[in-house]
């Protein structure tokens, strides 16, 4: 029988009665197909709660003891878990993510996956028992624990199934797949079959919480076949796998929106070679990842560049560039956070021309100003004003029959 991963959110998980209503699903299906691996998240806003009693001790928790706190999150659901398997008569066993060492760098909080030693969850596959794993930690060289950060238990699923070789990976939510747009905002949006790695790579960084796009990526890598279906509830669910462009695929598949972002524009950089860099160096010593980048035309020897960042990062990367401006006279830094990033994503994009064309009428009909595009293969994105995302994601659906 293959090995099938399963993936379960800390929603899935919120309630004893949905650990058993879980439980006992995952006991029937057992008895009859698969062996399973499971792979969960804290219960709930447990990592949440966890996270405001560190801040509510101290304004700066020290990022080592901080994952030994934020990972006991994990270490309830799987032993709860097992026990709920052993009460409908199912053998389990947990592990912690340094039992089944899994192996990571030294960067707290949000450490990569180097990888993991699956010898022991092979052999305990093999006596027949189900074997559920905590997700988001790790272990160091030197046994400190460490968290993957937000997300992260989707890449210890991911992990796993590529470490194992598994079947599929099942990511389970409270969803019943991946839609066209979100149904809260787009009431027709309706669900996909089927998506490519790529699709859902883009999907992922342009502000789906869907899956991790470091998980995508692997999957992507190791062509191991995602499953995004509900966790309590049977459907057919969205398969994630290696897709080729055909005729009957519909151009656009998606529209994903990201509200969690934030503009930095630099003013009056000297044009001269290495002052990008300046720029980007400066970002990366403070930890800060950046998306879109927009250079202006060269006026008066000085050029603007625009590009985005997460909003919580925000603080930190104007207060660097404003120390790294100070050196340069003329130079500026300006920030706005009300806005905001949407996304048309689909294989077709890339041989439509008229596909930019309709996203930017249908956004102008709108009254919505573009301030920055960006571009990719499978994907158009533009920043906006937030206070504009709804109608926008709305004019969009409508425009591409989403």
């Amino acid at each position: 029988m293959p090995i099938v991963v399963q993936k379960y959110g800390g929603s899935s998980l919120s309630t004893l009665e949905k650990i058993d209503l879980l439980a006992a699903k995952l006991a029937e299906r057992e008895r009859r197909e698969d062996k399973l691996v499971l792979v969960v998240s804290a219960m709930g806003e447990t990592t949440n709660e966890l996270t405001r009693l560190a801040y509510e001790l101290t304004p700066s928790p020290p990022a080592r003891e901080l994952d030994m706190l934020l990972a006991t999150g994990e270490q309830q659901s799987i032993a709860l878990m097992a026990m709920a398997l052993h009460k409908y008569g199912i053998d389990a066993i947990s592990y912690t993510g340094v039992q089944v060492g899994l192996k990571t760098d030294t960067l707290h909080t949000q450490a990569k996956v180097l990888g993991v030693n699956s010898d022991k969850i092979l052999g305990q596959i093999e006596k027949g028992k189900v074997v559920i794993v905590a997700g988001f930690q790790g272990v160091t060289a030197e046994d400190d624990v460490t968290t993957l950060g937000r997300g992260g238990s989707d890449i210890t699923a991911m992990a796993l199934a590529v470490a194992l070789k598994a079947d599929r990976l099942e990511k389970c939510t409270d969803a019943d797949g991946v839609y066209t747009a979100d149904p809260r905002i787009y009431p027709d949006a309706r669900r996909i079959d089927r998506l490519s790695y790529e699709e859902m790579l883009e999907m992922s960084y342009a502000g789906a919480k869907v899956l991790h796009p470091r998980a995508v990526f692997f999957a992507w890598k190791y062509r191991i076949p995602i499953l995004v279906k509900h966790a309590h509830l049977e459907g057919q669910g969205t398969w994630i796998e290696e897709l080729e462009e055909n005729v009957e695929q519909p151009i656009i598949s998606n529209v994903t929106q990201d509200a969690t972002i934030a503009k930095l524009t630099v003013y009056g950089v000297p044009d001269r070679p290495g002052m990008a860099c300046k720029i980007f160096e400066t970002l990366a010593a403070q930890d800060v990842a950046v998306d879109m980048i927009v250079q202006s035309t060269t006026m008066r020897d000085v050029n603007d560049i625009s590009f985005t960042i997460k909003r919580g990062d925000l603080a930190r990367a104007k207060g660097a560039l404003e120390s790294l401006a100070r050196d340069y006279p003329g130079m500026d830094v300006q920030a706005e956070e009300k806005v905001a990033k949407i996304t048309l994503i689909g294989l077709g994009i890339r041989s439509d021309s008229h596909v930019a064309t309709g996203m930017f009428r249908a956004l102008a009909d709108e009254g919505i100003n573009i301030q920055m595009i960006a571009t990719s293969d499978v994907k158009i994105s533009c920043v906006i004003e937030e206070a504009q995302l709804k109608s926008g994601v709305r004019a969009l659906c409508r425009k591409f029959f989403l």
